[in-house]
């Protein structure tokens, strides 16, 4: 091998004429343009299959011939201007953002979105599932409102595997390389040339540093800067930080993590931005935490705590994870290795900084947790469900001790999907037709939905059986091609030809197979299955496809053991699995089913966003009353499984579970289906169709989601930053002093006595209450909020959906003796209690979620 290498990038040498395929090709908006992914397949149809669906990468392909033809082509050129002109239009447009917030934040103004995958195309291979296709569907929906949003991940070399089937249906991981040179993204470069050199920054890990180069992917408005570490000046080992999403150890993960959250702040300096708010999509990027920490002891001086105040109130984290066990969690000698230097940088001993990350802060053998490290060091944090939300607060209620669970600091945002990135270009034409050009912000209004009422019932069908149809002839060629690639016999290819029927009841199942997700329910009982399969009027087939965490033994049997039902020779028309599920698989699906299947334990989906894009191409969801299906579901929009219950007994539960589902099938789902009127027509099905596209689609998307993020988090953490940063942090400052002061005095306070009048009473009685209550020397009125805490008694003593009831200051006695009055409420009749309080109070703080102090009567 030579000792010395020169390397030199070709590009595209397109005609002048044809220039505008670039600028098109290297912003991802095309991924969710119909037009403009319509442009590219007629430059080349052949070649933009071979491309993998990359434009960027069909401009290399296409033949010197065929773009001299293209100059000639008026019809072409005319498309391609039409195309160029919108993609103007859509980037120059004024948008929600500058409309309701523009004026209130400088130019500079940013927000960080940092992930550890980004699903924006299948193209763009630094994917592997549902977190990463939120992920590009919050970047596409930021563009679309124009949010001032930057995102931070990581360019992977051979990302997430490939999945291939062998001879016995075992999943194999393939894990090819990636050329970077051919994905729809650039290098970024200093002073914005080439001359001055690829932007680089460089991360301390033990005894060295590791150098990533900065590449930027445009998603519309919003640039996505991704760290590459596969370069020369890296060790061999240190080249493959970014090698595979998800891979290797704990140590290859604590180094991924370092990378993506301190070396993404540097990137984020290095490009001229520096975000007011960090928004942590799961704990993977929560060191970021500590560099913003460090950079502000560095550069303006303050202490740590100071300096974790100033920081954290600009930090949002969001969890998609149902289970503790899904955080990453690193022993103290891996941290102490990774971060000895940071501890000399911001001057703290190594138990305060693991005490960020840990349940127990005193617990010295505990590992550091990256959520907890997230959510101590955000001020803000969610689920992504209402339901989750509920899940994560009991997850995270010992690191609140005392605070009744409903107000451990945990909200919820409900996930949703970026809708024309998954909506079919046939349904798109419908919608155009009878409600007005589909776009990004009509899609999320309940006004433009209703419409779908009047669309005539027959072309709402028609749209249907066709991308049914499309859905089967895909399948078949797919497998064909997979099978041929192989050298499978003459017969498996024929049979492959013959695969589902596209006249029949087809439904989806797709995702990610852990054993939660239970992909084999429906094979519990396989007589009644096949039953159904081969029914002589009334068939029904199954679509399945997913991959298997390379070391989930058991996912892998669960896909093995559909593989095997699937062959069984009297069903195998009517059950496929389609392997190497992707993004191009997804639409496919989702667009071609008509009933999305989804069976977990409840409540270990966190959200789930499958099932919504179905909705917006006219499928129906069946599906347990988990995740986002828990609040979106009632009788007129699909079908659930189970009514909510929570098992111990997970045998019997996919007992109970898979008998409900047959039952549905049978007595609901396929009779409603294949019952039709003299025109052929399934009117009660469209009926359920026009039902859930009115109810769901104008709420389960991304457009309302990042606006509920700007209302709810962006807007407030970035007002707050910019508060406690006035006066050279004069309020952060006093916050940490606060802070120390009502710490150090908390264990003096007590309720001394409380006495009420409530032996009998009639609703609507006012009911005064007066508490003593001791503050101490060091604490006074205005530290703390003083509250009543009532509700209804249930059998066992507890309150039940118990309401604080603020309490007045009416005197100081002396000797740190306050007393306080307040009412209780009594509109409701019945059995109930009440107790005194006392809480922490700060305009400045964020309560509970910075000082999770509480004193009970």
């Amino acid at each position: 091998m030579p000792r010395t290498l020169h390397t030199y990038t070709v590009t595209p040498d397109l005609p002048e004429r044809l220039a505008a395929l670039r600028e098109l090709a290297y912003n991802l908006r095309w991924s969710w343009d119909h037009s403009t992914t319509q442009l590219f397949r007629e430059v080349d149809p052949a070649n933009w299959e071979t491309s993998g669906h990359n434009p960027a990468k069909l401009l290399g392909l296409v033949s010197r011939k065929r773009l001299d033809d293209l100059t000639a082509d008026q019809d072409f050129l005319g498309q391609l201007d039409a195309v160029h002109a919108e993609f103007q239009r859509y980037l120059n447009a004024e948008t929600w953002w500058t409309r309701h917030h523009g004026d209130r934040f400088p130019a500079d103004f940013r927000i960080g979105y940092f992930s550890a995958e980004f699903g924006i195309t299948e193209s763009l291979p630094i994917y592997s599932g549902g977190l990463g296709v939120l992920a590009g569907d919050h970047l596409k929906s930021a563009s679309d409102l124009g949010l001032p949003l930057v995102g931070v991940g990581f360019l992977y070399q051979k990302g997430y595997f490939r999945q291939a089937l062998n001879a016995d249906g075992w999943q194999i991981e393939n894990y090819p390389t990636t050329d970077f040179y051919s994905l729809p993204i650039l290098p970024t470069y200093q002073n914005g040339n080439r001359e001055g050199g690829p932007v680089k920054v460089q991360v301390r890990f033990p005894g060295r540093m590791v150098t990533a180069q900065v590449w930027k992917a445009q998603v519309g408005r919003v640039s996505l800067f991704l760290l590459d570490t596969n370069l020369p000046e890296n060790t061999e080992a240190d080249r493959f930080i970014a090698g595979n999403l998800y891979g290797g150890d704990n140590e290859t993960r604590i180094q991924q993590e370092i990378v993506l959250g301190i070396g993404g702040i540097h990137a984020l300096a290095a490009m001229g931005v520096r975000p007011t708010v960090c928004h942590m999509n799961e704990g993977h990027s929560a060191f970021l935490a500590l560099e913003r920490v460090r950079r502000l002891v560095h550069e303006r001086g303050l202490t740590f705590a100071e300096a974790v105040e100033a920081a954290a109130a600009g930090n949002l984290f969001t969890t998609h994870t149902p289970v503790p066990a899904g955080f990453d969690k690193f022993p103290p000698d891996l941290m102490y290795r990774y971060f000895e230097s940071y501890l000399n940088d911001v001057h703290i001993p190594f138990e305060d900084l693991m005490a960020r990350g840990r349940e127990n802060r005193n617990n010295p053998s505990e590992p550091l947790n990256m959520a907890i490290l997230a959510g101590r060091n955000a001020r803000y944090i969610n689920g992504v469900s209402k339901l989750h939300g509920e899940v994560s607060r009991k997850m995270v209620e010992p690191v609140y001790p005392g605070i009744p669970l409903d107000e451990v600091p945990v909200g919820s945002v409900t996930n949703g999907i970026h809708t024309r990135t998954f909506l079919s270009s046939e349904m798109t034409e419908l919608l155009d037709s009878y409600l007005g050009s589909p776009t990004s912000d009509n899609l999320a209004q309940p006004d433009y939905w209703a419409g779908v009422k009047d669309v005539p019932d027959f072309e709402l069908w028609t749209v249907r059986e066709r991308r049914r149809h499309r859905l089967v002839e895909w399948a078949r060629q797919y497998q064909v091609k997979r099978l041929e690639r192989r050298g499978a016999a003459e017969r498996e290819v024929a049979e492959a030809l013959e695969i589902l029927d596209p006249g029949i009841l087809t439904i989806g199942f797709a995702r990610r197979f852990a054993t939660y997700k239970r992909g084999d329910l429906l094979l519990r009982d396989v007589d009644r299955l096949k039953r159904m399969l081969n029914h002589p009027t009334r068939p029904v087939q199954f679509v399945f496809a997913g991959k298997a965490h390379p070391r989930d033994e058991e996912g892998k049997r669960l896909i093995q053991h559909i593989v095997h039902f699937s062959r069984d020779p009297e069903i195998r028309r009517r059950i496929v699995f389609l392997e190497d599920y992707d993004m191009a698989m997804a639409r496919y699906l989702v667009q071609g089913v008509d009933v999305w299947l989804n069976n977990p334990r409840r409540p270990m989906e966190a959200s789930g966003t499958s099932g919504m894009k179905v909705v917006a191409n006219g499928g129906l969801n069946f599906s347990i009353l988990d995740g986002w299906w828990a609040e979106a579901y009632e009788p007129g929009v699909g079908w659930e499984i189970g009514r909510g219950e929570e098992y111990d007994d997970y045998g019997y539960q996919d007992h109970v579970e898979a008998h409900d589902v047959y039952d549905t099938l049978e007595r609901e789902i396929i009779p409603l289906f294949y019952e039709r009127n003299q025109d052929g027509l399934p009117t009660g099905w469209i009926a359920k169709i026009k039902t859930s596209m009115m109810r769901l689609a104008p709420v389960y998307n991304t457009t309302r989601m990042v606006r509920e993020y700007a209302e709810t988090y962006y807007v407030p953490a970035a007002e707050r930053a910019r508060l406690l940063a006035e006066n050279d942090f004069a309020r952060t400052k006093a916050l940490v002093q606060w802070k120390r002061r009502v710490q150090s005095s908390w264990h003096e306070i007590r309720i001394e006595s409380v006495r009420a009048e409530t032996e009998h009473l009639r609703a609507g009685d006012r009911v005064p209450v007066h508490a003593r209550v001791h503050l101490g020397a060091s604490l006074n009125p205005e530290d703390v909020a003083v509250q009543l805490y009532t509700g209804r008694i249930d059998a066992d003593r507890n309150l039940n959906a118990a309401t604080a009831v603020p309490m007045t200051l009416d005197n100081s006695v002396g000797g740190g003796v306050h007393l306080y009055s307040g009412f209780l409420p009594s509109e409701i009749s019945g059995q109930h209690g009440f107790t005194v309080r006392v809480l922490p109070a700060n305009a400045d703080a964020v309560l509970p979620q910075e000082l999770p102090l509480i004193t009970w009567e």
